[in-house]
């Protein structure tokens, strides 16, 4: 305890250093604003990009890691319906969305508020979400599951359902994913 005086200076410079550089006001649950690309090349903090990638199914809205995002036909603009082990599966895209560098998107990017005060963004009033059973960037594994009560499709550019659906090996339900 006695070599410990210093611990108190530090933590305090660390709580104010982390309070200055917290964001302005967060965005209200429904809030939205265009998909385009931000003045600069990093994010915000609390952002989080959006870009596209060409799959098998078509070209689909993905994170910055290349995951595809999916929309759940059950959801509401102001409401997602997946909750509890659903979101294990279905893992919220938490954070104020904004198009990655480049990125002109015609949709409208906006956040929810899910239970417990988290962010969730939205395109064009769809809560996103990525999808457990995807192996890694291009995977669309999760596009037309009927899950949870509802289908989820891999969001696209123009908000519309995917033209395409991926091959029957990728579509399986006996991905382990299937609850």
């Amino acid at each position: 305890m006695r070599n410990r005086w210093w611990a108190m200076p530090v933590l305090a410079g660390g709580v104010a250093l982390l309070a200055a550089c917290g964001s302005a006001a967060a965005p209200s649950a429904g809030s939205s604003a265009p998909a385009s690309a931000p003045a600069s090349n990093q994010a915000h903090p609390g952002s989080v990009m959006i870009s596209t990638r060409t799959t098998s199914i078509g070209t689909v809205l993905t994170n910055a890691s290349g995951k595809t995002l999916y929309w759940f036909a059950i959801d509401t603009p102001t409401t997602s319906k997946c909750t509890g082990s659903c979101a294990t599966y279905w893992p919220p895209v938490t954070g104020t969305p904004q198009a990655a560098s480049g990125m002109s998107l015609t949709g409208t990017f906006g956040t929810i508020t899910r239970a417990g005060g988290v962010k969730q963004a939205t395109y064009d009033g769809h809560p996103l979400y990525t999808y457990a059973g995807d192996s890694g960037p291009g995977s669309v594994n999760g596009n037309g599951k009927n899950l949870s009560g509802g289908l989820w499709w891999a969001m696209t550019p123009s908000g519309a359902k995917p033209s395409a659906h991926p091959s029957s090996s990728s579509s399986k339900s006996s991905s382990g994913y299937g609850y």
